[in-house]
């Protein structure tokens, strides 16, 4: 009877999570559904599963829209996201294992000061970052997209919190070899945080990919667009591209999908380790 009870939960579970993973699909099967499709397919009353003919050529047509220079925004996007998250990770670690681990009588205060900044809305600081770096001649240049996102309040606190229940044993050990402050951190504290590192470098890089409003205000040219802004370029108030907008928001996904398909353990075991909710 209990083997009997035990086999149907296992049943229920797996069909649920069945459920839930096809309810999770459905609005990537839409993006791909309707990236292959024409026009009339997607706004036609009538559904079918699939088009009659699924249009490959929306991919080269997306690509070779000369109005819409998408594979630039994709480079930008890329460049931008991965100097964003190096960036961030390595301020926000060196700051996080400071006031972590060097004796500093004010360490504190500066931490709550640090933490203070999360209560700002961002949009109180919009205006003045914006005319920051229009005085340094930074508009539509990746140095006005990237410097001004590099430090992340957040990110030092979760690197903080980390690395206080980071084992001291192992600092102790480097410092009895004669290793400083930074030798330490970079040759025995990086090289076993790695798991945090890919927590919090995901978020980030999630965030500056996903990114819409600085890159829309900083990113004039065409040139120094971003993928954000070039799938907002598909509707305006003249014309509306509906299939070049969803198989430029399958290719925009894919480079994410593929990171964390490669970080995904790292992402869980750096998740678990600092409470990242």
């Amino acid at each position: 009877m209990d083997d009997a009870l035990v086999r149907a939960g296992r049943a229920l579970r797996l069909v649920l999570l069945i459920a839930l993973a096809l309810l999770f699909l459905i609005p990537f099967y839409l993006l791909v559904r309707n990236g292959l499709s024409s026009e009339q397919d997607i706004t036609s009353p009538g559904w079918t599963f699939f088009p009659g003919e699924l249009r490959w050529g929306n991919v080269r047509e997306l690509f070779g829209d000369p109005s819409v220079p998408f594979a630039r925004s994709l480079l930008n996007s890329a460049l931008i996201a991965v100097a964003t998250t190096l960036g961030t990770l390595l301020l926000a670690s060196l700051a996080g294992y400071g006031l972590a681990r060097i004796p500093y009588r004010h360490a504190n205060k500066v931490f709550y000061g640090i933490l203070g900044t999360l209560l700002v809305p961002a949009a109180v600081t919009f205006v003045p970052s914006f005319v920051l770096v229009s005085s340094l001649g930074w508009i539509s240049t990746l140095r006005g997209l990237i410097i001004p996102t590099l430090f992340s309040a957040f990110a030092c606190f979760v690197f903080r919190q980390y690395f206080l229940g980071f084992p001291r044993e192992l600092e102790d050990a480097a410092q009895v070899d004669g290793l400083g402050y930074w030798r330490t951190y970079w040759l025995v504290v990086v090289p076993n945080a790695r798991p945090v590192f890919a927590a919090v470098g995901t978020i980030v890089l999630l965030g500056a990919w996903n990114s819409f409003l600085w890159p829309l205000v900083i990113g004039q040219d065409q040139s120094a667009w971003t993928v954000q802004v070039a799938l907002s370029s598909f509707t305006t108030s003249q014309v509306i591209r509906l299939h070049e907008l969803f198989v430029a928001a399958v290719v925009s996904i894919l480079p994410l999908l593929v990171v964390f398909l490669c970080f995904q353990r790292w992402i869980v075991a750096g998740v678990e380790r600092s409470g990242i909710d």
